[in-house]
């Protein structure tokens, strides 16, 4: 967090999504009179296409020495380049790599990405330059508006997702400190409650689906924020309270189910025509013809509501399919629809696709269905049994199809679609920067603990944790519990636990796990994994200390504290990725 509120003159949120990326930045003292006048980047040059855009697609170029190249749509199309003149195999290209936080428990420090060809890069790296990139960018603008804001009197602020585990968002912080944000001006902000935040900010007209004389800023309004990103949906369960905070009052839930799984779809119906190999062929060797059949998806994607009919035509990189059809199949293009079992749902007209629009819809389901049933199980929770407002945000929830899916089972609830929800977590997430305090408790999402080795009781222990230690029969590898799963903690909540160091130990270190489960027993039990390292330096080492550590919960981050008891004196400490 920045030293103290009074040190900054400027918010800037990076908002580093699946897809895209973007960032926007407000004024302090704007803040203070027009909350709402956010400055998000317009210049976005998509290049070919002449679109101006509010974000840009979440590409990174590398060279040969893996040092950077570019970015966004520089990036993709300088890459379109070099595959013409056939010279991508010196270059790193990656796109859509956030959702390698989001698929591992276990994010290490040392994890590495394979780029669009399959050439591996250290995960930091890409993350770093990546958040670099949109630094740099924004700094050119500040010095462009002349507002004379040096880089000490920026508050940065990061959007993660509220599912992450604490590693993935430690790997996020430690990637923008790479990328050259000082840690102490710098905050992580959970993706749905910044759009939350924002959405408190709003008059009702821009709440579509809200009647005439709805706040969402009434004592005691609750409402369900369901941020639908291009990877994850995201869902947090707000109440609003007297002093004007928000308390969380269900724990966030989510799932891998974001507008990427609908592409991942249409990727499998092609693999079904043409053979999973021949499409693995075309990202390896002409990524470009594969990023365009992509980006012609997503663009057509968006076009389909539930009342379409007849055909959807889509550009594709004809030739490529063509000469890859004819070299590994022994057949042309449109032979290979013929003979396939969409023979009658997908036809060939010159260099489009041509399908039946059932068929293009029922590209959604699978990705819909999930999203129902992961809010059909939020609201079987009891405390959510009176909650009948849904807010749907994030670039996916402007998808007629899932909107008319959502309003359609949920009747008895309101359904809400902010305008402009594609930009309701990066404004957001500035609100946050400028007012922290806007959450004033959060559920706990899993229950954290640490290994240790009590005294083996045979009537509480199974047989095969069971070890002798010095002579001492200790039971190995059991989770003792700092805090519960479900536990509602304000903001800064602290919890305290003592540990004696080792002799000439200058550190005393201990690894923190984490459990899906309300009290687990053991640290190597399903549902566990570790999510970081605590290291806590000693000052007077010649002699085992006694160490009070306070673990403090309800921030968006885990962080803690260490004093020795005996001196007093407050230790160095610090919580990494292992």
């Amino acid at each position: 967090m920045a030293e103290s509120d009074g040190d900054y003159l400027l918010v800037a949120a990076i908002d580093f999504g699946t897809t895209y990326s973007g960032y926007a930045f407000s004024m302090r003292d704007t803040y203070k009179t027009e909350p709402l006048t956010i400055h998000a980047n317009q210049a976005w040059n998509a290049g070919g296409k002449q679109l101006l855009s509010l974000k840009t697609p979440t590409c990174l170029l590398l060279n040969s020495n893996k040092d950077f190249d570019s970015f966004g749509y520089e990036a993709e199309n300088k890459y379109a380049e070099l595959v013409m003149d056939e010279e991508q195999d010196d270059y790193y290209f990656f796109h859509r790599f956030k959702m390698s936080l989001h698929n591992q428990k276990n994010v290490k420090g040392d994890m590495v990405l394979e780029d669009i060809t399959g050439k591996p890069v250290p995960a930091i790296d890409v993350f770093a330059l990546s958040i670099k990139a949109l630094v740099n960018h924004l700094m050119d603008v500040l010095e462009t508006r002349g507002t004379g804001v040096q880089s000490n009197e920026l508050k940065w602020i990061l959007t993660v997702p509220a599912i992450w585990t604490d590693n993935s968002k430690q790997f996020m912080r430690e990637s923008a400190e790479k990328a050259g944000i000082h840690k102490d001006h710098l905050s992580i902000s959970l993706e749905p409650e910044a759009a939350s935040i924002y959405c408190q900010h709003l008059p009702t007209e821009k709440l579509s689906g809200a009647e005439s004389g709805f706040t969402m800023s009434k004592e005691g309004t609750k409402y369900m924020i369901v941020d639908l990103g291009g990877g994850t949906v995201d869902i947090t369960v707000h109440e609003k309270l007297a002093g004007g905070g928000l308390t969380e009052i269900s724990r966030a839930t989510g799932g891998e189910c974001g507008g990427t799984s609908i592409d991942a779809e249409f990727i499998q119906l092609l693999a079904k025509i043409l053979g999973a190999p021949l499409i693995h062929l075309m990202k390896r060797d002409q990524p470009d013809a594969y990023l365009d059949l992509i980006r012609e998806f997503e663009i057509v994607k968006r076009t389909i509501t539930p009342s379409k009919q007849g055909k959807v035509n889509m550009a594709i990189p004809f030739a490529t399919l063509d000469s890859l059809c004819k070299t590994h199949l022994k057949d042309d293009l449109s032979t290979a629809i013929t003979t396939s079992p969409y023979a009658n749902s997908i036809s060939l007209r010159g260099d489009k696709m041509r399908f039946g629009a059932d068929l293009f819809k029922s590209l959604f389901d699978k990705t819909i269905n999930k999203i129902l049933t992961l809010l059909k199980e939020m609201f079987t929770r009891e405390e959510l049994e009176s909650v009948s407002l849904l807010l749907l945000v994030g670039g996916f929830s402007e998808c007629a199809l899932l909107q008319a899916a959502i309003k359609k089972m949920f009747t008895s609830r309101r359904v809400i679609v902010p305008a402009g929800s594609g930009l309701t977590v990066l404004k957001g997430a500035v609100l946050f920067g400028h007012n922290s305090e806007a959450i004033y408790s959060r559920k706990i999402r899993f229950s954290y603990g640490v290994r240790c080795r009590p005294i083996f009781n045979p009537e509480f222990y199974d047989q095969q944790h069971y070890i002798v230690v010095n002579g001492v029969e200790r039971c190995e590898s059991v989770f003792d519990i700092i805090i519960e799963k479900d536990t509602n903690v304000i903001r800064g909540t602290t919890v305290d636990k003592n540990y004696n160091s080792t002799i000439g130990k200058k550190t005393l270190t201990f690894v923190i796990f984490a459990s899906d489960k309300k009290s687990p027993m053991y640290t190597d039990e399903d549902g566990c994994f570790k999510i970081g390292k605590a290291t806590i330096e000693i000052s007077n080492y010649s002699q085992s200390q006694n160490v009070e550590v306070e673990f403090m919960f309800g921030n968006t981050e885990l962080s803690l504290n260490a004093v020795e008891k005996i001196s007093g004196n407050r230790c160095q400490s610090s919580f990494d990725l292992i």
